[in-house]
């Protein structure tokens, strides 16, 4: 993606203690740009990967959000909050000293692949027009559909079985919308003894890791010293499980004029379904995501990107 003025994605490491708003705050006063949003909400007690979009990679916020993201959790067994995670108040209290390491393995490694999640009443999830956690608030508590995630892969990292509270650490990749709370909060259920979320980092979103990210008093040195450039990643980059094709100068005409581009102008020649990447042939410059209209040869405009348009707000 191209353009004279700010534009791409950053990698923001969250501190605790800050929303997810704080910190697109704080990033948008210190780069001084209108155009400014993150990839995924944290909550104020977890840490870890904040993607940042700037200016027109803003239009790319949906499809980055959609990719999998990767979680550190600590949990810890014979303990319930009323929030599923430590910061909560306790609720329940029992002895869990009879769980062995391989109980504790076994239970989690069972929730790999696709599973069903009652969200919490922490969680940003509408009922009836109102968000669960305003209802949570007000102490009242609603019944909530369960809702279908994926849980692509698990790896215990750690365990320690001794006492009346053991722990596990292990790191989960999942799709949108799981909830790492309610995922420990199951993994006890499933043992029989009540569990709680004690601890939790995201360490992958949008194929970002903490190599890749900043904080924010990296973030407005960087700006200070006007080197924030060689730190911004260009959106379209990121979305590499979309396949690509590059347009001959016919097609990337019809392209940036939002008309359908026969499939056999672009190499390689798009088929079935799904979003592509398009690129101009001469230059390789980013000219937007499209996708095939089933039986007509063609791909639509989904989001046109003008090369030589001015790419960010100051």
């Amino acid at each position: 993606m191209n353009g004279t003025a700010l534009e791409g994605v950053l990698g923001i490491w969250k501190p605790a203690g800050w929303t997810s708003h704080d910190v697109v705050a704080k990033a948008r006063r210190i780069l001084k740009v209108k155009r400014i949003g993150h990839t995924g909400t944290l909550d104020p007690a977890v840490t870890g990967v904040l993607p940042i979009c700037i200016g027109r990679a803003t239009r790319m916020v949906e499809y980055l959000q959609e990719m999998p993201k990767t979680y550190e959790a600590l949990l810890r067994f014979g303990i319930a909050t009323d929030t599923e995670d430590i910061g909560g108040e306790v609720v329940e209290r029992q002895d869990a000293s009879h769980l062995t390491e391989a109980d504790m393995r076994a239970a989690a490694l069972s929730f790999v692949g696709d599973i069903e999640q009652i969200p919490p009443m922490v969680s940003a999830v509408k009922v009836d027009g109102k968000r669960l956690y305003d209802l949570a608030r007000q102490g009242v508590t609603v019944e909530r559909k369960p809702r279908p995630v994926t849980i692509h892969g698990i790896e215990i990292l750690a365990c320690e079985a001794e006492g009346p509270h053991p722990e596990l650490r292990f790191s989960v990749t999942c799709s949108k919308g799981t909830y790492i709370r309610t995922l420990c909060v199951d993994i006890g259920r499933k043992l029989g003894v009540p569990a709680v979320m004690a601890e939790l980092v995201r360490t992958v979103s949008a194929g970002l890791t903490k190599a890749d990210c900043l904080t924010l008093e990296e973030l407005a040195e960087l700006q200070e010293r006007g080197a924030l450039g060689e730190k911004l990643l260009e959106a379209d980059k990121l979305l590499g499980f979309m396949p690509a094709a590059k347009a001959s100068a016919k097609a990337s005409l019809h392209a940036l004029q939002g008309k359908p581009v026969p499939a056999a102008w672009l190499s390689p020649a798009p088929d079935g379904t799904g979003l592509w990447r398009l690129y101009r042939e001469e230059d390789e410059a980013f000219l937007g995501l499209f996708e095939p209209v089933p039986g007509a040869g063609s791909l639509r405009p989904v989001k046109v990107f003008h090369p030589s348009e001015d790419a960010g707000e100051a």
